[in-house]
């Protein structure tokens, strides 16, 4: 007979999450997450972005419940034959981006982004960008709320909720959408290949100022910020067979 795998149950702080959590831990056993072999993560999508930042370095498979107020990259919650549903998922490796950023007083900030990089205005004035792409210029003068770049998983966050196109898993793309943009007013955004690198410069960043967040890892008062995929890194996510990352995200295209 095959050995189970070892798992290691984390919760968010929702009290659904932390019961679950107490009965799994009853009927599986858990480990930490450095000795486990699969992290299953109860919570809604916050806390397993959270989690997925948190342990990369273990390079663990991570399969998740929902238990919380959005789920996109969970599976639903049901702890019966857990072991069964975790050795017939489907895995999905999402590649997260990379962004860099600086002030004008010469301080960086390195983060990384499974969603999205997204940068917006710090006050009431609009953000003024210049949008480079691979050393070229692409946009002279954006003025906006903001700009993002989100991965394909991502494109159904805060990208969608910008009116960004979502991008089927496994597209070697990534998406740069303008966040309520004033000038250029028809300028929608535009898909680029996954080896694209894209770079913001903030034109008159102490009159407007302007923050970069990495999926929630924020950066204040950036004069320049720099947005690639990243090359190495992978996250490795498992989900149901019957509630495939793939159909989910071809389904948010046809809601009405």
């Amino acid at each position: 007979m095959a050995k189970s795998p070892a798992l290691a149950f984390l919760a968010s702080e929702h009290p659904g999450a932390q019961h679950a959590a107490r009965v799994c831990r009853e009927r599986y056993g858990s480990v930490a997450p450095a000795q486990a072999d699969v992290i299953v993560v109860l919570g809604g999508d916050g806390f397993m972005l959270h989690t997925l930042h948190e342990h990369t370095d273990l390079g663990l498979p991570v399969f998740g419940m929902r238990l919380g107020d959005v789920g996109f990259l969970m599976n639903r919650y049901a702890p019966d034959e857990l072991i069964e549903r975790i050795e017939q998922a489907r895995l999905v490796e999402l590649t997260p981006l990379v962004m860099e950023a600086g002030r004008e007083d010469g301080t960086s900030h390195r983060a990384v982004a499974i969603n999205e990089v997204s940068l917006l205005r710090q006050t009431s004035q609009a953000a003024n960008l210049k949008i480079m792409v691979n050393g070229q210029e692409r946009v002279e003068r954006l003025v906006a709320d903001g700009a993002l770049v989100a991965t394909a998983a991502g494109s159904t966050a805060y990208n969608l909720s910008a009116h960004g196109p979502i991008l089927p898993l496994g597209t070697e793309a990534i998406v740069l959408t303008p966040i309520s943009p004033f000038r250029p007013r028809r300028w929608q955004g535009a898909i680029l290949p996954a080896s694209a690198v894209v770079r913001f410069e903030v034109q008159q960043p102490a009159r407007r100022p302007v923050s970069a967040t990495a999926d929630y890892d924020e950066f204040r008062d950036v004069a320049w910020v720099e947005v690639r995929q990243s090359r190495r890194m992978r996250h490795r996510l498992l989900f149901d067979p019957e509630h495939s990352l793939e159909e989910r995200i071809l389904n948010e295209q046809f809601l009405t």
